[in-house]
């Protein structure tokens, strides 16, 4: 077994240890100092330093400058759990939610949104791009493109509390029930940065979805990031003789 590949398990092995002792703790509290864990784990001060810095890289752990090193901030979890048609139920994220409204406004389409939501190029599409917070702290910035004769009459105060679909439905009798949803890893740019109160290129998550009423008519595409260390999906899986 090569050096490098030894130093890659020790610090595995070391990161995995902090990850089992931070598990049950509150945000905010230190871990033990850098002598300490080495002694306790039999490693170097480089290799301990190497897996802290990966969680301090996906806010797991934050370090302080003379203080030392203490876990990240709560994470919030949307949970998807598996229907008996082989679908997800979405049930609501923990925590209090609500959003400031950044950018609201119509303009055509255009030939790649209209491809999305299957509209002509020039059909009027209403543009919301909304920082959602969680508890009064920002989680997610969302860009949300909606066929504008579906929601003729929203304005931008409609959308900062409560559940939007909910709202869809009870305005404007449109009865979201399904869509596609993509999550990728990904990185903040300045502006997201800015917004989100994190660096420049801070690890994120990337969610698009297209979402479809009762009559499987598309009535949104959405576009959000996420930051990586505050937010996180946990789904429910089935397997059967088939599964890989």
């Amino acid at each position: 077994m090569t050096l490098n590949m030894r130093a890659g398990l020790k610090r595995d092995r070391v990161r995995d240890f902090l990850l089992d002792f931070i598990a049950d703790k509150k945000p905010g509290e230190a871990i033990p100092s850098e002598r300490d864990l080495c002694k306790e784990l039999g490693v170097s001060r480089p290799t301990l330093r190497a897996a802290i810095d990966d969680l301090v890289r996906s806010g797991q752990l934050v370090r302080e400058h003379g203080r030392g090193t203490f876990t990240g901030p709560h994470r919030v979890t949307q949970a998807l759990a598996a229907t008996p048609s082989g679908s997800f139920y979405a049930p609501p994220a923990e925590g209090h939610w609500a959003s400031r409204i950044l950018e609201f406004g119509s303009a055509p389409a255009g030939p790649q949104l209209a491809s999305r939501l299957q509209l002509a190029p020039a059909a009027p599409v209403l543009r919301v791009v909304r920082l959602r917070l969680v508890d009064d702290e920002p989680m997610a910035i969302e860009r949300l493109h909606l066929p504008h004769t579906l929601v003729d009459g929203l304005v931008p105060t409609d959308m900062e509390s409560g559940s939007f679909y909910r709202f869809l439905r009870e305005r404007f009798g449109v009865d979201v029930r399904s869509a596609i949803q993509t999550i990728e890893a990904t990185v903040t740019d300045e502006t997201e940065a800015e917004l989100l109160h994190v660096p420049e290129h801070f690890p994120a998550l990337m969610v698009e979805r297209t979402t479809r009423d009762v009559n499987s008519r598309i009535v949104e595409f959405t576009r959000s990031i996420y930051r990586g260390d505050r937010y996180r999906v946990t789904s429910e899986l089935n397997f059967d003789a088939d599964s890989g």
